[in-house]
């Protein structure tokens, strides 16, 4: 069996793992000839078209990505192709920096770096606190969850789960999408983990955050295109609402797009996962998943289309 990975370094971890197959490095925007191969671990290029190239491999059978997310490659995914993403490598490490992107805005830390590199002390400031905070999660899959856990360490006093549909959960209610008009006035953080699709675009728009408490903080590492970027803008530009971004809509984000510089903002550039133990647990899985393959086992964490 033939494996398209995209770097040496997950060459060899199969290789070293031991597992029977051929690899062979390459990335769907390179300028290489096209290889043939029964499974390809796919990362997201640089130009999103070249994933068209995907049509191309010829005996493709499966597409793993090394991410959660999988809404860049999911389009061009040749028919009768299975695809599976990395469930259950990311989750704890990207709750553990939406944890530590939350304490920073509250605690106001930002603030205090400034402080250090001016060589200047001044106390002079009270910081809110997750202590006592009402906390919205929009979206509660397994990165919501994860981040709901470490949230409950610090004495909220309430944790409101959101999603698609009002549902009872491993014994927690999970509340419905259409009940944010009511939701939201009451949340002093708001956690979006929601992925891209053409139901979650745009849905933090300038009504749900007009209907957000002035002070709150809206924290999303899910996807930057659900949130509102202008919407967004206007709200810190009067320092109503704060921040806290894990991923933004441009991204990259560009040089002097207005959110850099904007009040109450926290950006981080789509870092979530970039752990090494996440980096770990997820060549782990791409050993596993080639292993399974080439023993003629179905791949773990299939993504029903």
């Amino acid at each position: 069996m033939r494996v398209i990975v995209p770097s040496e370094e997950i060459a060899g971890a199969i290789a070293e793992a031991g597992v029977d197959v051929e690899t062979v490095v390459w990335r769907q925007d390179s300028a290489d000839e096209v290889p043939a191969g029964e499974l390809l671990i796919g990362v997201r290029p640089s130009n999103p078209e070249a994933s068209e190239r995907l049509g191309e491999i010829e005996g493709l059978r499966h597409i793993h990505v090394p991410s959660l997310g999988f809404e860049w490659v999911e389009e061009y995914v040749p028919e009768g192709v299975t695809l599976s993403n990395s469930a259950g490598t990311i989750e704890e490490g990207t709750a553990e920096l939406t944890l530590a992107m939350i304490l920073a805005v509250l605690r106001e830390i930002p603030q205090a770096v400034d402080q250090q590199r001016e060589g200047r002390w001044d106390a002079g400031f009270t910081a809110s606190s997750l202590q006592g905070a009402r906390v919205l999660m929009l979206g509660y899959g397994g990165v919501g969850q994860a981040i709901a856990r470490r949230i409950e360490a610090f004495a909220p006093e309430s944790i409101t789960p959101v999603g698609s549909r009002a549902r009872e959960e491993n014994g927690t209610h999970i509340h419905g999408a259409d009940e944010l008009p009511e939701l939201l006035p009451q949340a002093d953080v708001v956690v979006v983990s929601l992925p891209h699709t053409d139901k979650t675009a745009g849905l933090v728009d300038a009504d749900f955050l007009a209907a957000m408490p002035d002070g709150a903080l809206l924290a999303n590492i899910g996807r930057g295109p659900v949130v509102d970027t202008q919407a967004l803008l206007a709200e810190l530009s009067t320092e109503r609402l704060r921040a806290a971004l894990d991923v933004t809509d441009p991204e990259p984000l560009p040089d002097g797009h207005p959110l850099w510089s904007a009040p109450g903002c926290l950006i981080l550039p789509h870092v979530g996962g970039a752990t090494s133990k996440v980096w770990e647990l997820t060549l782990d899985l791409i050993v596993e998943q080639t292993r399974r393959m080439a023993a003629g086992e179905d791949p773990r964490n299939i993504v029903e289309r």
